[in-house]
């Protein structure tokens, strides 16, 4: 038996198009170990990952499994050799339960045609009572937390016979409490034998669960390393070949007047359930306002009633002293609200489109990229290259297709977009949510540059670290209320904090309503 779950040798992968994601990788995973890969969006960690799942094929070099050569052609036959892979973002169908969802693809049935649900149902108690990783199977999956999501996820690889599980972002939309249990059930599955790829850019949590990493940086591996011999500041200088500021320093923030007014939200969803209820804030020039809480408990809601995606059941938001229900984008972008939204690929770009008409997609019509009825191509190519520079986005040039960066670099387009407008309000939805710890750094820096400046930034973020580095002031949502609000976010803990957003513990009105100003 080898000592090694995976041996990666020399891996090599040269796309079509002549673009190298990995030159002559090593990457040696040892049976029983929580192994770290890190590296910058574009470092070539997806590739490398793709392939171990046989989604994406080598040019050359070699890769075993448990000692044995193996040629992952597909991803069923990655399963079969015992390779599973959680994904950052979900594959769960929500409409069905949680035993439906755990036995899809391979359904039992009844008589060769109807699915025996009784016996999913068996399969998921079985499962996770034997891996400690209890989930409610008749749920459906809308209805249930996101961390029973993510154990969802894991459990539908360990019912499929994985014993080697990659995690890619696993604790991404968790609580301080939900990620301390998943360490738990991890720590112990790792007892039993099973081994781990654990993709994230919180170096904290990298320190707290993994044996040894493998850093990537432009292609290439950096190396090997015990994580107890490494610091985060020296993990930050491998992944990015520069030192990196970890913890952001601000000045103290100094706000005047209101900018964003929001009173008595309501919003009831399609399915009859109140996202929102009685959602009171303000939000002055100069400050940023940031919103915590575990997804799902209506951040998301709240977002699309801010700008235009949707319209709320009652109350008012008004901005500057103007009612801005009912616009759509545009006149909201006329009104200088801008937009970084949470999913970058489906609300933030079009993919398809170059960086440049990613750039000016918000003011083509402007009298400055414009000489009448035709566009100022001279204005447009000076600008973009303007922003390009200004935000260090890496790429070819301002004609390259904006889908082909990598996911940190594309994040650094929609900012520059969205940072560079003239704004009096900048909604930040997970502004720097998988993306590596350079792009992460430039990101937060901007958006303390801009506050200082004036502009009022509205702040959403499942990073606590994140939220409560950048925040000057702090609510906590929780069953589409505001559970808590805090004035300063200095001596606020993370055990606190979880405490608000799982319910646990919720303000009193009169301390709530000090977050609207009045």
């Amino acid at each position: 038996m080898s000592e090694y779950a995976i041996q990666m040798k020399a891996i090599t992968k040269v796309y079509p198009n002549g673009t190298m994601a990995n030159q002559d990788v090593d990457f040696n995973v040892k049976v029983g170990e929580i192994h770290a890969l890190m590296g910058e969006n574009g470092a070539g960690k997806s590739t490398l990952m793709k392939m171990l799942f046989g989604l994406e094929q080598p040019t050359s070099g070699e890769i075993l499994i448990n000692g044995q050569p193996t040629n992952l052609s597909s991803p069923t036959v990655a399963i079969s050799k015992g390779i599973g892979m959680v994904h950052q973002h979900f594959m769960l169908v929500p409409s069905l339960t949680v035993a439906e969802n755990m036995v899809l693809g391979m359904a039992p049935t009844k008589s060769g045609i109807m699915i025996d649900y009784k016996k999913a149902v068996a399969i998921t108690e079985e499962y996770s009572q034997k891996f400690n990783l209890p989930v409610n199977a008749n749920a459906k999956v809308m209805d249930i937390p996101v961390g029973m999501k993510q154990k969802v996820e894991i459990l539908k690889a360990l019912v499929r016979g994985a014993k080697i599980l990659i995690l890619d972002e696993p604790t991404a939309v968790l609580t301080t409490q939900e990620i301390q249990d998943l360490f738990a059930e991890l720590k112990e599955l790792k007892k039993q034998g099973y081994t781990f790829i654990f993709i994230s850019h919180k170096l904290n949590e990298i320190m707290d669960i993994t044996d040894r990493m493998t850093i990537l940086r432009g292609g290439r591996s950096m190396g090997i390393y015990e994580t107890k011999d490494v610091t985060p500041e020296e993990i930050s200088r491998l992944m990015v070949g520069r030192d990196v500021v970890l913890k952001m320093e601000k000045e103290e923030a100094r706000p005047t007047d209101e900018v964003l007014r929001v009173r008595d939200v309501e919003y009831v969803n399609e399915w009859g359930k109140k996202m929102l209820n009685k959602v009171s804030f303000s939000l002055r020039k100069g400050e940023i306002l940031g919103i915590a809480g575990v997804e799902g408990n209506g951040q998301k809601e709240l977002v699309d009633m801010l700008f235009g995606f949707n319209h709320p059941n009652a109350g008012t938001i008004s901005v500057n002293g103007e009612n801005i229900i009912g616009l759509n984008q545009r006149e909201l972008r006329e009104k200088h609200i801008s937009l970084v939204p949470e999913d970058r690929m489906l609300y933030g770009i079009a993919a398809d489109a170059t960086i440049e008409e990613n750039l000016i997609s918000d003011r083509s019509g402007s009298k400055e990229l414009n000489n009448g009825v035709l566009f100022n191509m001279g204005a447009i190519h000076r600008m973009s290259d303007d922003l390009i520079r200004d935000y260090t986005v890496l790429c070819k040039s301002r004609s390259q297709k904006i889908g082909s960066l990598s996911g940190g670099n594309i994040q650094k387009v929609v900012v520059a977009r969205e940072f560079s407008n003239d704004p009096v309000l900048i909604i930040a939805d997970q502004p720097t949510r998988g993306i590596d710890v350079g792009a992460t750094e430039f990101i937060r820096k901007k958006l303390v540059e801009l506050s200082r400046s004036g502009i009022a930034v509205l702040l959403i973020s499942a990073d606590l670290n994140e939220v409560m580095e950048l925040s000057d002031s702090l609510m906590i949502m929780h069953g589409g209320e505001i559970a808590a609000y805090f004035e300063d976010t200095r001596e606020l803990s993370d055990e606190l904090m979880g405490k608000y957003m799982l319910g646990i513990e919720h303000q009193s009105p009169e301390e709530i309503r000090r977050v609207c100003h009045e």
